[in-house]
């Protein structure tokens, strides 16, 4: 219902021929402009756009050529950890997100759930395991960044669907229980621990790492918490309704304007309502 908005219209008007948006990476300064490709996927996900439409085609392709080499994104080679495995890893969870019939983003997150796996054959998470598997995958140690453990956005993302059922719920618990959340979307707190306000831009957050997680379906269960949260934050009208303050640009607005509060409703309603759908199995 938000694909012909002007968040959409004005994003993709801003795609390149080749299918990418300026630089590629960026999702921890959500205001950062030029738009990156990275952000521009994520929004226009959101808003409901789908590997049935052309511009996500497009930058399926772009990524695609970037992961088999026949293009490189832009950015500057970061130096605080290896920076041809981080983009290999980012390039393959976004196409991911929108196809699972790449080849080398199914490997790729094949890599990355066997390596996160070895770290949990313990019954239990071990770092000196994961660093052990990821030098056999790799070839090197992991340094700096967000390669260092998998509490990442991508990692997380990346490998939802590619463990057996013991180790999925290993890996759901240790994320779900982890100190700070998942990097790049949620880190303020363990994400077994609900927000204190639900009008807030940390519970919209907070809700995007649920919206990760529910990847995860044979642990969808454990998430009933946060679906008896939303259904008690309803209002006397049966809406939900998070505040002017959430304002992101990146999960809020969805319609073109909230100077009417009932368009403002009428996004916090469609996003909470979507969830919810995700999280019935809970109850």
């Amino acid at each position: 219902m938000y694909k012909e908005s002007k968040w959409a219209t004005e994003i993709i008007s801003l795609q390149n021929e080749i299918g990418s948006w300026g630089y590629f990476h960026t999702l921890s300064e959500p205001d950062k402009r030029p738009i990156t490709t990275e952000q521009a996927l994520r929004r226009l996900s959101i808003l409901g756009y789908t590997i049935e439409d052309k511009p996500i085609q497009k930058a399926v392709d772009y990524m695609d050529n970037c992961l088999t080499g026949k293009k490189q994104i832009p950015d500057r080679r970061e130096k605080l950890h290896d920076w041809d495995i981080f983009s290999s890893l980012m390039l393959s969870t976004w196409i991911r997100k929108f196809t699972s019939e790449n080849s080398l983003a199914n490997k790729t997150a094949d890599t990355w759930a066997k390596v996160i796996t070895s770290a949990f054959l313990n019954d239990e998470y071990n770092h000196s395991e994961y660093v052990a598997a990821y030098y056999d995958a790799f070839g090197m140690k992991p340094r700096g960044g967000r390669l260092v453990d998998f509490l990442s956005f991508y990692q997380v993302s990346l490998t939802a669907d590619m463990y057996d059922e013991k180790t999925e719920n290993m890996v759901f618990d240790y994320i779900l229980n982890k100190e700070n959340g998942i990097y790049y979307i949620y880190g303020d707190a363990p994400l077994s621990i609900l927000p204190e306000a639900f009008a807030s831009k940390q519970a919209s957050r907070y809700l995007g790492a649920v919206e990760i997680l529910t990847s995860y379906k044979r642990n969808i269960g454990k998430l009933k918490f946060v679906y008896d949260w939303i259904i008690s934050q309803q209002n006397e009208n049966g809406k939900w309704d998070m505040g002017g303050s959430v304002i992101d640009k990146v999960y809020f607005p969805l319609s073109d304007s909230w100077r009417r509060k009932e368009l403002r409703e009428l996004d916090c309603t469609y996003r909470m309502q979507k969830l919810l759908n995700l999280l019935i199995p809970t109850v």
